[in-house]
């Protein structure tokens, strides 16, 4: 049995990704604050789906979920486990001296220790376990340049992405055989997206160019950038450590 763990699959990218592994036989747990109710469209696939209303910001409910998916593992004798660390936040946008220390911590938390922790987690029980193991984190090209009123997005973007090139490392020095790389979906039409529209000037100085993207119709709907990014996760090929950039394929 083939097993992926989703974060954020209530919308966007996540309900994309999560789908398309259902579409290919492969057994889902979803990740989300609300509810996503995937049971039938995978019954009809012959596959499962488990939901978790579990909240990354809380450091318990994502030791909890690590060890609910160890779990089902040594339950359903899974012989292959995907990780898609795919949810994160985008506020606070402002100049870093404005945040306050509560929404700072929130965000490295959801962007930086949830995704970390279950990979640490499950990547290490897999080991033990011999089971495959592909894990993948959602990055961004924020990691790779300033942006004015994202100071907290690009370093947590950024701590992936290095994270990302060490544990691939790791793991071809020990020839475990497991893969860990992380994947950059460029601009698409979601939630963030409009949460970055909304922005001021004083918070953003870059608001009108995102405004215009959606103007000229320059967002990649996210099935369109989940077909690359689960194409990626599936193949036999995936270069441990690497940032893939969805520029690349479409």
């Amino acid at each position: 049995m083939k097993l992926a763990l989703v974060t954020g699959v209530s919308r966007g990218l996540g309900e994309a990704t999560a789908k398309l592994l259902l579409d290919k036989g492969i057994h889902v747990v979803g990740v989300s604050r609300s509810t996503q109710d995937f049971q039938a469209y995978a019954e009809k696939r012959k596959v499962t789906y488990t939901h978790l209303s579990k909240d990354l910001s809380e450091l318990k409910q994502v030791k909890a979920i690590k060890e609910k998916v160890r779990e089902i593992c040594l339950d359903k004798n899974v012989s292959e486990l995907y990780l898609v660390n795919n949810a994160a936040v985008l506020q606070p946008i402002d100049q870093a001296m404005n945040y306050t220390s509560e929404d700072f911590a929130f965000h490295v938390q959801v962007n930086t220790i949830a995704p970390i922790v279950l990979m640490n987690g499950l990547l290490e029980f897999c080991h033990e376990k011999k089971i495959k193991f592909t894990g993948t984190t959602v990055t961004s090209g924020a990691a790779e340049r300033p942006v004015y009123g994202w100071s907290a997005y690009c370093s947590t973007k950024a701590s992936i992405n290095m994270y990302t090139e060490t544990v691939g490392l790791e793991q071809e020095e020990i020839n475990s055989g497991n893969k860990v790389f992380a994947f950059s979906p460029g601009i698409m039409d979601t939630n963030m997206q409009a949460e970055i529209r909304s922005s001021s000037k004083e918070e953003f100085v870059e608001v009108e160019t995102f405004r215009n993207y959606k103007e000229t119709n320059q967002l990649r709907e996210p099935r369109e950038v989940a077909e690359v990014f689960v194409n990626i996760l599936l193949s036999d090929e995936v270069e441990n450590g690497k940032i893939y950039y969805v520029r690349d394929y479409l």
